[in-house]
């Protein structure tokens, strides 16, 4: 992976898979400039709002396989073996993933993920990283870039021979790509909302360990996922409209000793006050895009290129996966980028529409399907034929997760499957 040739790349993005796809790039040889707008996540109290923890699966293991951080990611990472379903009967199970190999999936921390990631980046002494440098201009004909420093409120140019925006959902350099011609795109947004809560270190013992822990109740769900001292991230989803009748006290208290009851003493009945008090429920949005590039030099990956609502938890795994891929194309091709980013949209489109399709089944399932007979018969079934038939009969969930097989090709075989 390394190139002859001093190549300018430029990486608009400082989140996980910016500072991924510089690694990357960084290790082909080129020159990279990593640019983020907001501050070094190492040098910073990591903000609240965005989830503290990840759920890592095989796609993202791949691609950190292959850049030599996997081990050192999986160390500080909680095995999640299955869900365990919390019934508001009080007769909760275990699921598990994957009963035939046990398999599982790893909680780990946002923030000490980005910051290995940066720590290896710089490791490098062919990369550059930029905080505080907010882009507000894209020219996309000449390849020019404009960032406003944050600190000092100057304008800096800079141009490179190849642009990729890893910026997020709301993507400055996707805004700049719609603008073109013939560029198709589509965004949508869920009426469920979403708001953030902590089960603490020493009420978090008491949870079954190990497991992704779900409260389905049918409209809405709540989830938690581990974090290495003990302590629970907690997300509740659901309709804004139901956050809006929440408006006092007692009503939230009344709410929660209703469909959740064994999770308020685990959260604390005034911290579950002031949570409702203090935070508003974020939107959920998946983003679709036509095209991934524009021209013969600018291309978009991870959510600037297919964000999507959180459900299936791909989405830092298929962002960490589009980097693989493209490292993958440039090797293939030699290098010749316009080439690379024609092959990488028509690689990745089908794959990341299905993928955001995916998620979105995924909220029904996990707030409403997994608590009926027919879903748990189902299962069943699928993990023994996949017992009997491990490489002819791959359960959904299996073949998303713990597989390399692409998204599209997970849903065809589904599909195969129900017609059995």
């Amino acid at each position: 992976m390394s190139t002859t040739t001093q190549y300018n790349v430029i990486v608009v993005g400082g989140g996980l898979v910016g500072s991924l796809c510089a690694l990357f790039m960084a290790k082909r040889g080129y020159q990279v400039s990593l640019y983020e707008y907001r501050e070094d996540p190492r040098a910073t109290e990591f903000a609240r709002g965005r989830s503290i923890n990840l759920a890592l699966s095989n796609r993202a293991r791949r691609a950190l396989q292959e850049v030599g951080i996997e081990e050192r990611i999986l160390k500080c990472g909680i095995a999640m073996k299955g869900r365990y379903i919390h019934n508001i009967n009080g007769k909760n199970k275990s699921i598990l993933y994957d009963p035939r190999t046990r398999q599982c999936i790893y909680s780990v921390s946002r923030n000490y993920l980005n910051q290995e990631l940066l720590q290896e980046v710089e490791r490098h002494l062919n990369v550059r990283t930029y905080f505080n440098h907010k882009l507000i201009n894209v020219d996309v004909d000449q390849g020019r870039l404009v960032f406003l420093q944050t600190k000092n409120n100057t304008t800096i140019e800079t141009y490179g021979d190849l642009l990729i925006g890893a910026d997020g959902a709301f993507s400055t350099v996707r805004r700049a790509l719609q603008q073109t011609p013939l560029f198709n795109f589509s965004q949508t947004y869920i009426d469920h909302g979403y708001i953030e809560m902590n089960i603490n270190s020493q009420s978090g013992r008491a949870m079954v360990p190990n497991h992704l822990h779900i409260w389905p109740r049918g409209e809405f769900m709540m989830i938690a996922l581990p974090n290495l001292d003990y302590s629970w991230t907690v997300t509740l989803f659901m309709p804004f409209e139901r956050f809006k009748e929440l408006n006092s006290p007692d009503k939230v208290l009344d709410f929660f000793k209703k469909f959740f009851p064994d999770s308020v003493e685990l959260l604390g009945k005034r911290q579950l006050v002031e949570d409702f008090a203090n935070t508003k429920p974020s939107p959920l949005v998946s983003i679709k895009c036509g095209s991934y590039h524009v021209g013969e030099n600018i291309l978009i990956i991870g959510d600037a290129a297919h964000a999507m609502v959180p459900f299936y938890g791909q989405g830092m795994n298929a962002g960490f996966e589009d980097c693989l891929l493209l490292d993958s194309i440039l090797e293939d091709c030699n290098d010749n980028f316009p080439v690379a980013l024609k092959l990488f949209t028509e690689s990745r489109r089908e794959d990341a529409h299905a993928i955001c399709d995916l998620a979105m089944y995924n909220y029904m399932e996990m707030r409403d399907l997994v608590t009926r007979p027919s879903y748990l018969i189902r299962k069943k079934f699928d993990d023994f034929l996949f017992w009997l038939l491990p490489t002819t009969w791959i359960p959904l969930y299996n073949s998303v997760t713990f597989s390399e097989m692409n998204y599209q090709r997970c849903i065809s075989n589904r599909k195969w499957q129900d017609k059995v």
